[in-house]
């Protein structure tokens, strides 16, 4: 490895540092976003996704990646999402094309 490049890999490791010890750093912006939880949803607002997508229970079970006796559940009222689940059905509901990004 050249002098150079060494050097200045070096220089990036120590930014890196300061950076990660709270310490201000000309040429660096951190940003940072509260991002609360999603809202619950009923089995009424679950069928209307799934509906939107105009897809079976099976086939949104697919695209959540998830087993489709959960989609009946949640249909049924058994059960409710919770966690990653909530979060990918609060996307589905504002951008349903999100889910067949792959």
């Amino acid at each position: 490895m050249d002098k150079e490049l060494f050097k200045k890999l070096q220089e990036s490791l120590g930014q890196m540092e300061a950076h990660a010890s709270g310490k201000k750093l000309k040429g660096v912006r951190e940003v940072t976003k509260e991002v609360g939880s999603p809202p619950s949803l009923s089995k009424d607002e679950i069928v209307r996704i799934r509906r939107k997508l105009g897809v079976s229970q099976s086939a949104f079970a697919v695209l959540l990646n998830i087993s489709p006796r959960t989609v009946q559940k949640w249909e049924q009222g058994e059960n409710s999402p919770n966690g990653s689940s909530l979060r990918l059905l609060a996307i589905a509901r504002k951008m349903p094309k999100a889910l067949y990004i792959s």
